[in-house]
């Protein structure tokens, strides 16, 4: 099956799981679904074609997770399949743990950096370039999803904030919590290694994060609140990131994520392979 080409994706996660994103959304048409590819890291998870005002963009489920394959694979797959679809522009979402004591459950944030404490590091397609990591969630995307939510959620909203990657699938322990007390912000399981693979296929990235838990240790959080979350709120993460594609431009970018891939220095090595 030939890779359709795509100008925007869409990586869901846990705040629009139970959505079936994003089918019934206003505005939006499939155009193609259960997409299935071969790529060189295994069967890819099935992906949605789909259009809104004109644009392009795939989607997946739940980062591409699935029993039987890595998570380290499950990245790779579609970022592969972003980068042959020629995808300029990447907007992830997730349900997060807060590090930081003053967030609470249903607060939204916009990271801006990440610390990635996860054991998958050696997760790239080809490795012919060098990752500068400056600015790594990009600045415009960034700005537009934080233009968007301000117009469709009326809870708290952060600009910033820094995301600490573990592997899960477990929860943290309130000593892990508190060593990450002062170096993060949130804590979850997805943003690496999204993040400098976005880079490396040369594709701007931007997450959406929202709190549904306390970290261990900072207070007592419920399961049954977590989950109402997750089923409540739904719609309203799946409208900002629908909203966003609309108001970006898939040509016309102004950030520096692009020229922050640079060619690698050990060429003669990848090109002796």
């Amino acid at each position: 099956m030939k890779i359709p080409s795509a100008d925007f994706a869409i990586i869901g996660g846990s705040g629009t799981l139970s959505s079936d994103f994003p089918k019934n959304f206003d505005g939006v048409k499939i155009l193609a679904d259960n997409l299935l590819f071969d790529t060189p890291y295994g069967q890819s998870p099935a992906l949605r074609l789909c259009e809104i005002d004109g644009k392009s963009f795939l989607t997946c489920k739940m980062h591409g997770w699935r029993s039987g394959v890595s998570r380290a694979d499950s990245s790779r797959q579609i970022f592969w399949i972003f980068r042959e679809s020629g995808v300029k522009r990447i907007l992830s979402e997730g349900g997060v743990g807060s590090v930081n004591r003053l967030l609470n459950p249903r607060d939204l944030l916009i990271p801006d950096d990440y610390l990635d404490l996860s054991v998958r590091k050696d997760v790239q397609l080809d490795g012919r370039y060098l990752l500068v990591m400056r600015d790594a969630l990009c600045t415009e995307l960034r700005r537009n999803l934080l233009m968007v939510s301000k117009e469709i959620y009326d809870g708290r909203i952060f600009e910033r904030g820094i995301y600490a990657v573990t592997d899960g699938r477990h929860f943290e322990s309130p000593a892990e919590i508190a060593m990450m007390n002062g170096h993060a912000d949130i804590v979850g399981q997805s943003l690496a290694p999204e993040v400098y693979l976005a880079r490396e296929i040369g594709a701007c990235y931007a997450n959406l994060s929202f709190v549904v838990n306390y970290g261990e240790g900072l207070r007592v959080w419920s399961h049954d609140v977590m989950k109402e979350i997750f089923f409540d709120d739904a719609a309203m993460i799946g409208n900002i990131l629908l909203e966003t594609i609309k108001k970006t431009p898939a040509d016309d970018r102004t950030c520096e994520c692009l020229s922050l891939r640079k060619e690698t220095l050990l060429k003669e090595i990848y090109d002796a392979e």
